[in-house]
């Protein structure tokens, strides 16, 4: 087992960084390593008072935010277990959470309290607000009172704060860290629990092969709530002691570009969908002008142009990043080579929840093209088939990173953790001889072909979602052919006045050139206009099960 531990971590941190920056709101105000300690120990003070021992549950929903993390570090390095919420969920889902997860405090926005009741909450016997930490509600008076004199308590206990006094929880590495929601409906909860051991393994591996120094520059926009973005735009960089500026609110592409521009960090994580879009939008329609289009078929005229776009998209992205990383879902196939062939340092890796999450990474300059990676140092990575080099299997693993199974649900557990400890990915995929990781799809929207020859319909819509007014796709299986539903771009439709009645015979030529590019089992036999936004999960992959029917 790995001996490094995340509390640790946080304590070297803090100790060595003490006056730097280390968390910001984008534009808002900002706490050196300092202050985040004397927050966490006055925090750890609340929890001290509110009967919080090592091992109890606190709940978390929120926006991004420094406070949010706050209260993460605070949880975890009192050795109490961290239940960090996405703010998206409904009410009545963000209850069934708090409640399924025996969590006995709860940290949470203003105005997400403001649509629960209290009374709803059983086993919490604590309510602060991630504004500042004021007192919400409770059972214990004598948290609120210790609020109300919270700065003259913190005084009288630490007179004079200095780095060599910061000392945490010495729980151990085996014990509970994070409680994971993967979904909030009742019924349907899967708290996904993640040791101590795997956020140390995850760190550890960010430290040795992710290139950041202390002091670096680190934009934190992806919700926090899940692990990749928690991991790789919060924890890793604050043990490294980087400063984090946090955008508060959802950000759109344009939000998220500005702040690159502003604050131009030094690493950059992503997931496809922002990239895609800044494709999409800004360089595809340049790329496909016939006059473009005769300049890049000349060799030389074609090695000038193509600099020219990889450093204007370097500066829309802050020009000062060593690299970025795309994660969370499948990158665009077509978006991917581009990028290659001008030679961006982006890399492409590939991680769950269950394993906090990182499974496979590799850098910018080592990666292959179409691969997820090479199995982090922590994990032993196999594929499930005869010939994993050629032949499609499940993706199965064990090792530090792996969850301890799901809270209060030992079935889900049995089905995806077997008796020898291989942890069942549902992914499927191919590993080369140098270990490089080739996703194919998910192991349970594989389609069979009418030849018996399976398909794999991620590879068929990262295609489609490329093309000219489509927004997304999902392929379904219709009497043995395969059917496209599209959701068309209404954005691009109104910005290029096309009228709906003109799609279908667009489209047509879409499915023809699409098809051009397919194997013939792989062809699809008709594209089906779908007027909605696809349902998605917190976590934005489509619920294309509602879509297939039965």
């Amino acid at each position: 087992m790995i001996k490094e531990r995340f509390i640790g971590y946080v304590e070297d941190s803090i100790k060595q960084n003490w006056e730097i920056e280390a968390l910001s709101n984008y534009k808002g105000q900002g706490f050196s390593y300092k202050e985040i300690a004397e927050k966490i120990l006055k925090l750890h003070m609340l929890f001290e008072k509110a009967g919080i021992k090592e091992g109890d549950k606190v709940s978390l929903v929120g926006k991004n935010s420094a406070n949010w993390c706050t209260a993460y570090l605070a949880t975890v390095t009192y050795g109490a277990i961290i239940v960090p919420i996405l703010p998206d969920f409904k009410p009545e889902d963000l209850v069934n959470i708090i409640n399924h997860s025996d969590s006995k405090m709860l940290v949470i926005d203003r105005t997400l309290m403001e649509k629960l009741d209290y009374k709803d909450l059983p086993a919490v016997n604590t309510v602060l607000y991630t504004e500042e930490f004021e007192y919400a509600n409770g059972k214990k008076k004598e948290v609120k009172e210790l609020l109300e004199n919270i700065d003259k308590a913190f005084e009288e206990k630490y007179p004079d704060l200095k780095p060599e006094m910061i000392k945490f929880s010495g729980i151990d590495n085996e014990e509970l860290a994070v409680i994971s929601y993967t979904s909030g409906t009742t019924g349907f909860s899967k708290g996904v629990m993640v040791p101590h051991r795997s956020l140390a393994a995850n760190i550890r591996f960010a430290q040795n092969n992710m290139p950041l120094e202390p002091g670096d520059k680190i934009v934190s926009f992806l919700p926090l709530a899940h692990t990749y973005g928690c991991a790789f735009e919060f924890l890793f960089p604050f043990t490294y002691g980087c400063h984090i500026t946090i955008l508060t609110k959802t950000p759109s592409p344009q939000i998220i570009l500005q702040a690159f521009k502003e604050i131009r960090p030094r690493l950059i994580l992503s997931v496809p969908l922002v990239v895609e879009k800044i494709y999409k939008k800004q360089l595809q329609p340049v790329l496909r002008k016939p006059m473009m289009r005769v300049l890049l078929a000349l060799p030389g005229i074609n090695s000038v142009l193509m600099k020219s776009i990889r450093k204007k998209l370097f500066e829309s992205f802050g020009g000062n990043f060593h690299e970025m990383v795309i994660g969370g879902a499948a990158f665009n196939a077509d978006v991917e080579k581009f990028f290659k062939k001008i030679k961006f340092p982006f890399t492409v890796g590939y991680g769950m929840t269950e394993c906090g999450p990182l499974i496979s990474y590799a850098s910018w300059d080592t990666t292959k093209l179409g691969a997820s990676g090479r199995p982090v140092d922590t994990l032993e990575v196999t594929i499930d088939s005869s010939d994993p080099l050629k032949e499609v299997g499940e993706i199965i693993l064990r090792g530090d990173n792996v969850m301890l199974g799901y809270y209060k649900n030992e079935k889900a557990t049995k089905e995806i953790i077997d008796e020898d400890g291989w942890m069942h990915t549902g992914d499927l995929g191919i590993m080369d001889k140098d270990k490089n990781i080739f996703i194919k799809g998910r192991s349970k929207s594989m389609l069979l072909g009418p030849s018996g020859k399976n398909i794999y319909p991620e590879e068929i819509e990262s295609l489609i979602n490329n093309q000219y007014l489509v927004a997304e796709t999902v392929i379904i299986s219709e009497d043995n052919k395969l059917v496209a539903l599209v959701y068309p771009d209404y954005e691009q439709m109104k910005k290029d006045g096309i009228s709906k009645d003109k799609l279908e015979d667009i489209y047509a030529g879409t499915r023809k050139e699409v098809n051009e590019r397919l194997p013939s089992y792989m062809n699809v036999s008709k594209f089906r206009i779908h007027d909605e936004e696809f349902v998605k999960t917190p976590k934005r992959s489509i619920k294309r099960f509602l879509y297939i029917k039965k």
